[in-house]
């Protein structure tokens, strides 16, 4: 699974880099294409003509080399299949939680578009330290995978976890990463996200509090894992960074309809992720509706049920989840959608639990399929709920 494959490979200042000149050796016999980006103070641990040599490329570490040309990071970025940091100091770890952007690591991680997968070294007490694991959930938050560290005998004399995993361990977590990434390429997929905005007139709408978090995470997740990806997203989501997929904006349950009915019969799989409205107001004011009495009432009639309608045009070779976002009789009211709708599977998320639902950077989700099998999560970042679904997903389709 690593032949052809192009890797970053981020060593930083820990004892642990002696570690890397044997990684990067495996990587390379796998048939795997290695470039090495070391922070300064890695060269206090671990020699650049070794990692130059086993690598078969020259190690970069600032961003203007001896002519002083300068190393363009975003290319770097652009070109790896997978940005590996190992080992990860503390303090790199906190660096890359809150974005500082002083080495040309650093700012590789900041232009890149491919999985970030950090293995972390140091002492044991600097591991467990509040600080560090913030910056842990952080990362992860953001969508990055760890590996390790391990347990064990560490520098310091002292045992516990803080051991950067061995070569042979991160080498096979890669190829395990490579092969489950490549289970959804070629499929056509289609997730939307965020709320619709209902006008009432030229200033106001009726709206929800969906951020579109959940999508986008699916969508970032679908797209490392091989897929088409088209991502329609609500206007009223949070702004999100150019992403290497199609981005559709709508903006009303109307348009989402539209948009989801004209994408829907190409997709192999669709997954309706965004909190589409379910009445608009009967009347729209060219104008703005002045204040006049202190009571003023809106009429509503109900919108279109976007989900409903691709249920109803499914094929046998389509895959179609939905979600749903239950405050009471959760598990009932989530099988009566999955069945009125036709849908293969639904995910449940409940507002009464802590940390899930709109506006949060976690989730936590149960997933009912159409043989009403039940699989239930605890919580988790978003990235890793993403993780969840398509895994799920994946052993629910057909792979040829």
């Amino acid at each position: 699974m690593l032949k052809g494959k192009k890797i970053i490979l981020g060593v930083t200042g820990s004892i642990a880099a002696y570690k890397t000149p044997e990684l990067v050796r495996q990587l390379v016999k796998k048939g795997a294409v290695v470039k090495v980006i070391a922070t300064t103070s890695a060269f206090d641990f671990v020699s650049p003509l070794v990692l130059s040599t086993v690598s078969k490329n020259p190690v970069l570490s600032n961003l203007f080399d001896d002519n002083n040309s300068w190393q363009n990071h975003v290319e770097l970025g652009l070109w790896a299949d997978c940005f590996l940091i190992a080992p990860a100091s503390a303090n790199t770890l906190a660096k890359l939680a809150n974005g500082i952007c002083d080495n040309l690591l650093l700012a590789t991680y900041l232009s890149s578009r491919c999985k970030v997968i950090i293995a972390p070294a140091m002492d044991v007490d600097m591991y467990h330290h509040q600080a560090t694991q913030k910056n842990i959930e952080q990362l992860k938050s953001f969508g990055n995978l760890f590996v390790g560290p391990a347990s064990g005998e560490l520098a310091s004399g002292l045992t516990g976890e803080g051991r950067m995993e061995d070569p042979e361990t991160i080498v096979n977590y890669l190829e395990q990463f490579f092969s489950s990434s490549q289970k959804l390429k070629g499929k056509k997929i289609v997730i939307t996200a965020g709320p619709t905005r209902e006008a009432l007139d030229p200033v106001r709408f009726l709206s929800n509090h969906s951020t579109g978090k959940m999508g986008v995470a699916i969508a970032d997740e679908s797209h490392s894992r091989g897929g088409e990806v088209t991502l329609i997203l609500g206007k009223g989501a949070e702004k999100i960074t150019s992403r290497p997929y199609k981005i559709l904006s709508v903006d009303s349950a109307g348009e989402m309809l539209d948009s989801c009915k004209k994408h829907f019969i190409a997709s192999n799989i669709f997954i309706m992720c965004a909190a589409v409205a379910d009445y608009t107001p009967a009347d729209y004011s060219d104008i703005k509706i002045k204040k006049k009495t202190d009571a003023f009432e809106i009429k509503l009639k109900a919108t279109t049920d976007v989900l409903g309608e691709l249920g109803k045009s499914k094929k046998k070779n389509q895959f179609l989840a939905g979600f749903a976002l239950e405050t009471n009789n959760e598990l009932k009211h989530a099988r009566q959608k999955l069945e009125k709708k036709n849908l293969d599977m639904i995910v449940l998320n409940s507002l009464q639990d802590a940390g899930a639902g709109f506006a949060t950077a976690t989730n936590k989700i149960t997933i009912i399929h159409r043989n009403n099998t039940i699989e239930n999560f605890p919580l988790k970042s978003k990235a890793d709920v993403a993780a969840d679904i398509l895994n799920s997903i994946e052993k629910h389709i057909p792979q040829k």
